[in-house]
C-alpha cells in the first residue's frame, strides 16, 4: 500500500483503462453551457471547458505541492496534472483573446490526505467527461474535433483514479451526460473557486 492506505491496482487492470471506456459521472453538466439543442456557441462552451481544465490543472499542482502521495497515487497526480496542463491549451488557442481570465482557487482538506485526494480527483474527472458528453454537441464541427481528443482522456484519467479506489473503472455501459445547472451547483458545493483570478 505504497499510496497512504489506497491499494495500486492500476498495472493490473491496464488493458481497461487503455480502452477509453467512458466512466459514470459522479454528477454533471458544464457550467454556463448551452444545452446541446441550442446552436453553436463555442466562446460560451470553451470558456467553460476552460475554467475546469483549470481547475484540474490547479488541484493537481496543489496535490504534488503538499507532498503526500506516494507510490501509484503520486504518479497519477504527476501524469494526469500534466495532461490536464495541456488540455488548457486546447480552449485557449481556439478561444484566443476571447478566453477568460483563469479563476483563483483554493482546495484546503481536499490536497490533506491520500483519501480525499483520490476522492476529489474522481469527483473532478468523472465531472469533466460527463460535461464534455453533455455539451459537446453544441459546439461547432472545427472545435468538436479540437476537443473530442481530450475527453477520451478524460475517460481514462476517470477509470484509473476508480481503480485505484477499488471501483470499477467503467460500470456502466454508457456514460451520463448532465446540464449546466448540474455542474454549476458540483462545483459550487466544492468551493474551490474563490473568485476570477489575474
Amino acid at each position: 500500500m505504497s499510496s497512504g492506505g489506497i491499494e495500486p491496482r492500476w498495472r493490473r487492470r491496464t488493458a481497461i483503462v487503455a480502452t477509453g471506456t467512458a466512466v459514470a459521472a459522479a454528477a454533471g453538466g458544464w457550467m454556463g453551457m448551452a444545452e446541446a439543442s441550442s446552436p453553436p456557441d463555442d466562446v460560451s462552451l470553451l470558456n467553460s471547458a476552460l475554467v475546469l481544465e483549470e481547475l484540474q490543472v490547479a488541484f493537481y499542482s496543489s496535490a504534488i505541492h503538499a507532498g503526500r502521495l506516494r507510490g501509484e497515487l503520486g504518479q497519477y497526480a504527476r501524469i494526469v496534472g500534466g495532461h490536464e496542463r495541456e488540455h488548457v491549451a486546447y480552449p485557449r488557442r481556439l478561444l484566443g483573446s476571447r478566453a477568460r481570465p483563469a479563476p483563483a482557487f483554493d482546495f484546503g482538506p481536499a490536497v490533506s490526505t491520500p483519501s480525499r485526494f483520490a476522492r476529489t480527483a474522481r469527483l473532478l474527472e468523472d465531472l469533466g467527461v460527463a460535461a464534455y458528453d453533455g455539451q459537446a454537441p453544441g459546439l461547432s464541427k472545427a472545435s468538436l474535433a479540437a476537443v473530442a481528443r481530450v475527453v477520451s482522456v478524460e475517460a481514462r484519467h476517470a477509470a484509473w483514479i476508480r481503480d485505484i479506489l477499488g471501483e470499477t473503472p467503467a460500470p456502466d455501459a454508457g456514460n451520463p451526460a448532465f446540464t449546466a445547472a448540474q455542474v454549476t451547483a458540483v462545483i459550487a458545493r466544492t468551493g474551490f473557486i474563490k473568485g476570477v483570478g489575474s
